[in-house]
């Protein structure tokens, strides 16, 4: 059972199960089962939205008996940052484990690993061309355009021209 901690403090649990299946799919319309095709993970990578909706299914059980009840509303709250980080982690390495097939586990587990160096690797590359003035340097080529742009006044319409 992997487990996250949401931006309200709280600890949450993340187990997958049959039951928890059942669940994001009747609340979300989700199959999380798309994980071994390979469509999801980049679905809850994209999309906070959905990840947050799956992640709550999950959770709802351990929501509903908390005191008071989380709502999916104050748990999307609470979902933002590095909260949202660890609860996709904490999706996909669970999904890893549920699967049932250990090829499907193994290749599943090689998947998240290779995503998570692309991430990096991806990360890495726009830290460095902002890093090496990238960003400066177009900035610079933006403004010179704009500023060229607007000392030539634009032609006046038919409209405004006088008769």
């Amino acid at each position: 059972m992997q487990s996250f901690k949401d931006n309200a403090g709280r600890q949450w649990s993340v187990e997958i199960n049959v039951a928890a299946l059942k669940r994001v799919r009747g609340l979300t319309g989700t199959d999380l089962m798309q994980v071994i095709e390979g469509t999801l993970i980049e679905k809850l990578i994209r999309d906070p939205v959905l990840l947050c909706d799956v992640v709550y299914a999950i959770c709802k059980p351990e929501a509903d008996t908390r005191t008071p009840p989380v709502s999916d509303e104050e748990f999307g709250r609470a979902m933002a940052g590095d909260a949202i980080e660890a609860a996709t982690t904490a999706v996909l390495e669970e999904l890893v484990g549920f699967c049932p097939s250990p090829r499907d586990r193994a290749n599943l587990g090689r998947v998240l690993q290779a995503m998570k160096k692309v991430m990096e690797r991806a990360r890495d590359l726009v830290e460095k061309k902002l890093d090496g003035g990238e960003l400066d340097r177009l900035t610079d080529r933006l403004l010179e355009t704009a500023g060229a742009s607007s000392i030539s006044a634009p032609e006046p319409s038919a409209s405004t021209r006088d008769p």
